[in-house]
């Protein structure tokens, strides 16, 4: 019964053209998924003030930042594993942080906000939306790639393995496994999902396993639909900032739950990253809002105290 609770498709590493020309699916659903957002960015960023030649010179600086970004903070959370350091420059094998690309974007064009003359907020408050669309396309990608597969589980949604070659596995017939932190492993196979510890016994199984990029799929288009709705009205500038923070950075705390990847003090590296956005952000939207609520006092008041 177990396997009716599941859903699977064959992976697919390479989209191949012409000969041995071919594309990764993963770096095509980021491509286009920068591409539809950068399109979104230019329609909400001149309605908060920002000109559309300044986006498009911030938009540059915005792959730039989110490539090596992206990179850096994956080789940070993973030193440990590489066995040279000429390693941390090896993109073509894969490794990337999405968190560590946001954060890269957004830290290489503080100078460009400044020199242009605008807040913070004003800018991106007219990204966060595109953003939103953007990972949630960009999933696209990792599905057909099979990345991000968490633990084992028979829930409605568990991933079964129906052929190809997952990132990060390797595969010998039928049978895919991924060593993993602790001297884990993870295998998976059309038959089901294990995870084994180091000695060998098996800690979990199931139909299939978390498949991760789904879920952060669903929630980031939840987001962009909200944030969108949040701005048809005129509301604070920031806010819009703010909520994207507050509740991507929360949702990759509870998705990252069900992964396997590598823990620093019980959390992963996009937890901790997650959960400080996360927390900052809703304490700021807090004070905010209390602000707003606090009486403004009259003019006799002020001058009776």
């Amino acid at each position: 019964m177990s396997f009716l609770a599941a859903i699977g498709w064959p992976i697919l590493e390479r989209i191949h053209l012409v000969g041995d020309l071919a594309v990764s699916p993963h770096g095509l659903g980021i491509a286009i998924g920068l591409l539809l957002g950068a399109w979104i960015w230019s329609v909400e960023g001149p309605k908060r003030g920002v000109a559309l030649e300044h986006i498009n010179t911030m938009l540059f600086w915005v792959i730039v930042g989110a490539i090596v970004g992206a990179r850096l903070f994956w080789v940070l959370a993973h030193w440990s594993e590489l066995e040279s350091p000429l390693e941390a420059f090896a993109v073509w094998r894969g490794g990337i942080s999405l968190l560590g690309g946001i954060a890269g974007a957004v830290l290489v064009n503080l100078p460009n906000i400044r020199r242009f003359g605008y807040s913070f907020f004003q800018v991106v408050d007219g990204a966060v939306m595109g953003l939103a669309y953007g990972i949630s396309f960009g999933r696209i990608g990792d599905l057909i790639i099979g990345d991000h597969l968490g633990k084992p589980t028979d829930w409605a949604l568990a991933f079964r393995y129906e052929g190809g070659v997952p990132a990060g596995f390797r595969c010998v017939g039928r049978v895919c496994s991924a060593g993993l932190q602790g001297g884990r492993t993870l295998a998976i196979s059309p038959r089901g999902a294990s995870l084994f510890g180091p000695d060998g016994a098996l800690l979990a199984s199931g139909a299939g396993v978390h498949q991760t990029a789904l879920y952060d799929m669903a929630l980031a288009t939840v987001l962009f639909l909200f944030l969108y709705a949040l701005s048809r009205r005129p509301r604070r500038t920031g806010v819009l900032t703010l909520t994207f923070g507050a509740w991507y950075g929360a949702a990759r705390v509870l998705e990252d739950f069900l992964r396997v990847d590598k823990r620093f003090l019980g959390l992963t590296g996009s937890q901790w990253t997650g959960l400080t956005v996360s927390i900052a952000s809703l304490l700021t939207l807090a004070t905010w809002a209390l602000a707003s609520r606090r009486p403004t006092p009259s003019v006799a008041e002020g001058r009776d105290g």
